[in-house]
């Protein structure tokens, strides 16, 4: 178990963002402690295997930051291991959460956007440069709206948190009835679930369709990796029936051999904010154990 947590903002510029992160690092640790490991649970684009952070959207300025080279220079030339945070994520779900004793464990969170992970016979699938695994940008509608990335019909821009928001904002700009109207500037997901446990009929559609897509979506992940059990992470997936019950029926139509459902378990995450810090704990804990996982 962690003995201790802490967290800061994030600070802005290549500069800012390394002192801060090496600030940070420097508070939790004991008077001359000699540091065994660093494991990093960082956004992507990533390059795993060399340990930079390709790109930051939402952090300009850290593009081909070599992060794993700075945090080993700073601690004393410690092993440095960097995953995606939704891989990572996955991964602590099924060291220490609801995946435990699972081989094959198929990982997605949904809140602003969609992230996943994915773990095959007891291996975080990551992909020769580690940038396997994103669920989220999978293609689910050809020529759909559009995703946070700049492509079109990605899981991300139909089922997501932010889409279910756009999809109802846009049918009210287009004359739709709902007790949401006026709500358009301000509109979240959040505020759209209230309103469809309500029963709010627009409200309820936008839940049902973004339930649909990832139904389809996931038929298809389980089409690919067979796993035995999906782990749901994220805000939107707290929505519960308003969400799941359009999923597990899309999911029905949409797999073509029920086997793939039969011993399928599907549960919320355990570890809520932190599975991705138990994640990169866990990538030390697997470098020092000497598994394969972490070659």
């Amino acid at each position: 178990a962690p003995l201790r947590r802490v967290s800061a903002p994030t600070r802005r510029g290549r500069g800012s963002f390394l002192a801060g992160l090496f600030e940070l690092g420097e508070s939790i640790l004991p008077q001359g402690a000699r540091v065994e490991g660093i494991g990093v649970a960082a956004p992507g684009p990533l390059d795993t295997r060399r340990g930079v952070l390709l790109a930051a959207p939402n952090l300009p300025g850290l593009e081909n930051l070599p992060l794993g080279e700075a945090l080993s220079e700073r601690f004393g030339g410690a092993p440095v291991f960097l995953g995606n945070d939704a891989n990572l994520a996955a991964l602590g779900e099924w060291r220490y959460g609801a995946a435990r004793g699972h081989h094959n464990v198929l990982y997605l969170t949904i809140s602003t956007g969609i992230g996943g992970g994915v773990i095959c016979e007891n291996h975080l699938l990551q992909g020769e440069t580690g940038i396997g695994g994103e669920l989220g940008h999978v293609t689910v509608l050809p020529d759909g709206p559009l995703c946070s990335c700049g492509k079109r019909g990605h899981l991300e821009a139909l089922s997501s948190g932010t889409a279910i928001a756009a999809w109802t904002r846009a049918a009210l700009e287009g004359g739709a009835e709902s007790c949401l109207k006026g709500e358009e500037a301000s509109l979240t997901a959040a505020r759209v679930a209230v309103a469809a446990r309500n029963g709010d009929a627009l409200a309820q559609e936008a839940f049902a369709r973004a339930g649909r897509y990832l139904g389809v979506a996931v038929a298809g992940f389980l089409h690919i990796f067979n796993p035995s059990i999906l782990v749901f992470g994220g805000g939107v997936s707290k929505s519960g029936a308003l969400l799941l019950n359009p999923f597990r029926e899309a999911l029905g139509e949409s797999v073509f051999f029920p086997p793939y459902l039969d011993n399928l378990k599907i549960v919320t995450a355990a570890l809520g904010e932190d599975a991705g810090l138990f994640g990169a704990q866990t990538l030390v804990q697997l470098a020092r154990e000497d598994s394969p996982l972490s070659r």
